[in-house]
């Protein structure tokens, strides 16, 4: 059975490489022409939709409040496994992360992720801020964001989060714009934080939740936020 999981997580990385070479034009027709950015979320559709389909991980999408293809929201959902990136690719909105920085020490994949999507260097606070300004220009243009507000994966202790960052609630906030919470549920089952990551059979399933109206909130505000945005995924995730 070991055997079976170490072959499974081989092919899952070389599926997951093929699948970028083969997109990698078309990533880069929003790099040349940035007023494109839309096609970013199209392409990570695709790209996460044949990804789980060739990994023989069956996925499940489902989406428990309305979402306007018109508005712009910040999708806020948990983070436990490398696969919550693929996984957020699913997403009905069109939308660019905002993710730490090591992604763009990948090889190719880094070049890509740095020029379509905000990366931030968690230790440093001049770098957070600058990511804070960047997420709000970015607003500004008329992007939705997917920002994992644990600040990455940093709970020891799975299903459990860890406390939110200010980062994503604050920008919410300032545009007045929905926040969507995100659980997903299994990935960490299916994809441990580890330091032999060993891919496990199972269903990637994400749930949106009934977007967050900000309208009327003032920074003050942002603890409450934060907690409202805890309680829905955490309350989820001890279902599971």
């Amino acid at each position: 059975m070991k055997l079976i999981r170490v072959v499974h997580t081989i092919y899952g990385f070389f599926v997951f490489s093929f699948l970028f070479f083969l997109f990698l034009p078309l990533l880069l027709i929003p790099i040349v022409l940035p007023e494109k950015f839309k096609l970013v979320g199209v392409f990570n559709r695709w790209w996460a939709r044949l990804m789980f389909i060739f990994c023989f991980l069956p996925f499940r999408v489902e989406t428990r409040g309305k979402l306007d293809s018109n508005r712009q929201y910040i999708f806020c959902p948990n983070h436990f496994s490398y696969l919550d990136i693929p996984t957020m690719g699913l997403n009905p909105i069109n939308a660019v992360f905002v993710g730490k920085n090591d992604m763009e020490k990948i090889p190719f994949f880094g070049f890509m992720y740095h020029k379509l999507h905000i990366t931030v260097d968690r230790k440093s606070m001049r770098s957070r801020s600058e990511t804070i300004l960047a997420s709000m220009k970015a607003i500004d243009s008329g992007k939705s964001l997917v920002i994992y507000p644990e600040g990455g994966m940093a709970t020891k202790n799975p299903p459990q989060m860890v406390p939110f960052k200010d980062g994503a609630f604050r920008t919410a906030i300032e545009k007045q714009i929905p926040i969507v919470p995100v659980t997903i549920p299994y990935n960490w089952i299916i994809l441990p934080d580890q330091k032999k990551m060993i891919l496990h059979a199972g269903k990637v399933k994400v749930i949106f939740h009934e977007p967050i109206e900000t309208k009327g909130m003032t920074l003050e505000s942002i603890s409450l936020l934060k907690q409202k945005v805890f309680s829905v995924i955490q309350s989820e995730l001890s279902k599971s």
